[in-house]
């Protein structure tokens, strides 16, 4: 099939030369190998991959006019609530495109087409959101990303992400499908155990679990996921992934499909993936994602973190980049942990960090340092975040901070000894105060744009409020019985 011609993607000048020819690339596999349907998806707010299964036909079609795609989907809440009227007189959103709710456009970009191995005859794709006129959905955080990683490379650095995620697998007992359990949002499923906990990196553990892990290695693999590691963590099923360093789009791109692909995978052998940050199931240990990071000079490749000599464990670049980070460390939280849950992994000596302090080699601060005078693996390791955050926006904000610690040459200040009793800032203790520091950052308005930057508070207090309209067990075992 030829893209030749004036089409959508064409006219409006949405794809690189290499995204062509890497599209003429696909027409023919998907003809060479006879796939019948590809998944085309977008990553929505929240990080979860939401989109549209269409034919292998429909595809190569979309490869010139892109796809017709509903983007009410981006004024969802996570249960699929709209935070705004969805048909209101009034455009909360400031943005006239969306007034009415009429379809975008979904993108595809070619460079993360790949086949699915558990699914017959089927691919994925990711793609970028615009709108009829030809402009980029000002909601789509890929697009972000990409911003951000672009202002990066005006500075004439590039950016390596190492991913880090902690996640449960538990055993399917009852996935609570009868009409009664299918509310809005839906009763959770009822699970157990898939081996005894608080065994970290024991041998006999991990061959408990190694039937999945490795089912799930061999299925990452086989879909381009640079897998490093996968063992059982701290938990009881708790397990860890560990990837090969990536550029930053690339990165949010992988931990994408990875955390969907693992959620389908566990689910067709009977087991229920939950990447939520702390489980309300007896025995769990909070789970987190942590996020290494370092610069790299354009010019070389080389590490733009790496000391040449000097007592910091850092170069200054890095040592500045790491000021950045601490600094807006209050206005970045709600983007490396946006849930109300997410914050609950805060608890003393629990490897969550509480503070806006910076180590070396210490995994009770928020910022672990690993680097020495020449040391071409010096980074940054940010254990603040959540396993369920979007990572376009966990990824953005990071590139957002330390930018800024570069530009204003920040000074992150000594390490600390004991990071959590530290005499340094706290970190927000909860979402109200994440979005509150969100806010009131000027520097994430200015980054993100103010449309978006509304947009994410009117999101996330939607939640808040849903969330404290709600009557918890906790406020019933206190009150009910006492009064």
């Amino acid at each position: 099939m030829g893209l030749n011609g004036d089409s959508y993607i064409e006219r409006h000048g949405l794809w690189t030369d290499d995204q062509h020819k890497r599209a003429e690339e696909i027409c023919e596999q998907i003809e060479r190998d006879g796939l019948k349907t590809v998944r085309l998806g977008w990553g929505d707010q929240h990080g979860i991959v939401r989109g549209k299964t269409i034919s292998a036909a429909q595809f190569m079609d979309s490869l010139k006019s892109g796809k017709d795609f509903q983007l009410v989907t981006a004024i969802f809440d996570t249960t699929n609530h709209p935070i705004v009227p969805p048909f209101g007189a009034s455009n909360d959103l400031n943005i006239p495109e969306m007034i009415g709710l009429p379809d975008g456009i979904l993108v595809p970009d070619p460079f993360t087409f790949r086949v699915l191995p558990w699914v017959k005859d089927t691919a994925w794709c990711l793609s970028d959101a615009y709108f009829a006129s030809g402009n980029p959905c000002p909601l789509s955080t890929r697009q972000l990303l990409r911003s951000q990683v672009e202002k990066l490379a005006a500075m004439d650095f590039g950016m390596k992400v190492g991913l880090e995620f902690e996640f449960y697998v538990f055993r399917m007992l009852d996935p609570m499908l009868s009409p009664e359990d299918s509310g809005y949002p839906p009763t959770p499923p009822e699970v157990e155990m898939i081996s005894h906990g608080y065994q970290y990196l024991t041998e006999n553990r991990g061959d408990e679990v190694e039937g999945i892990m490795s089912y799930l290695q061999e299925s990452l693999e086989q879909v381009g996921l640079p897998i490093s590691t996968i063992e059982d963590e701290w938990g009881p099923g708790q397990c860890e992934v560990t990837f090969d360093p990536l550029p930053p789009v690339e990165a949010a791109d992988a931990a994408l499909l990875f955390r969907s692909a693992v959620k389908q995978l566990c689910r067709r052998q009977g087991f229920h993936a939950s990447f939520m940050a702390r489980p309300k199931v007896p025995n769990v240990f909070p789970s987190g994602w942590h996020m290494h990071q370092s610069l790299t000079n354009l010019s070389d490749g080389s590490n733009a973190f790496m000391a040449e000599s000097g007592d910091d464990p850092l170069s200054d670049v890095g040592m500045q980049y790491l000021g950045g980070l601490l600094a807006h460390a209050s206005g970045t939280s709600v983007l490396t942990t946006p849930t109300i849950n997410g914050y609950k992994r805060q608890m003393p000596d629990s490897f969550a960090p509480s503070k806006a302090a910076w180590a070396r080699e210490n995994r009770g601060a928020m910022l672990r340092v690993i680097g020495r005078p020449g040391d071409p693996a010096s980074r940054i390791e940010n254990r603040i975040g959540e396993p369920t955050a979007n990572p376009y926006l966990y990824i953005a904000s990071q590139i957002i901070a330390g930018r800024s610690g570069i530009e204003t040459k920040a000074d992150p200040g000594e390490p600390a000894i004991a990071a959590y009793l530290s005499d340094r800032p706290d970190l927000p203790s909860n979402l109200i105060k994440a979005v509150e520091g969100f806010k009131a950052s000027e520097t994430m308005k200015a980054e993100l744009g103010e449309t978006f930057h509304n947009y994410y508070v009117m999101l996330k207090e939607f939640e808040i409020n849903r969330f404290m309209s709600e009557v918890t067990d906790w406020e019933q075992n206190e009150y009910f019985e006492m009064y």
